[in-house]
């Protein structure tokens, strides 16, 4: 995976996205519909009506770049709402980009109860 910036927020774009659009498409639909700047140095992540393919939209400071995953098998974990953003922690979207339910992830390790 690539290293984000500290800083970087990362950004699900709700709803479903045409995945024809490639930079100009995205980067529009972020300014217009999100009224969020491409170029901020944030992640933005969109999905196809199928769920089987996510685009992530980020300018890393030299130029825009546009990454694709689709999955063999399953479907990206997605918000129900139509339109907005989901903000994400990078372990969530290390976790959507594995196909994992980053909704409901449960920690394995429990505190013991002094007694």
């Amino acid at each position: 995976m690539i290293q984000l910036p500290t800083a970087t927020k990362i950004w699900i774009v709700a709803g479903v996205t045409d995945m024809r659009r490639g930079f100009d498409g995205l980067s529009g639909q972020v300014q217009t519909v999100l009224q969020q700047q491409p170029f901020s140095g944030h992640v933005f992540v969109f999905r196809g009506r199928r769920g089987d393919i996510v685009k992530l939209l980020w300018w890393d400071g030299d130029g825009l770049c546009l990454f694709a995953k689709r999955l063999e098998r399953g479907r990206f974990i997605w918000p129900k709402a139509e339109n907005g953003t989901v903000h994400l922690s990078r372990a969530q979207l290390s976790m959507l980009l594995e196909g994992i339910d980053w909704r409901r992830v449960e920690r394995t390790w429990q505190p013991e109860v002094a007694v």
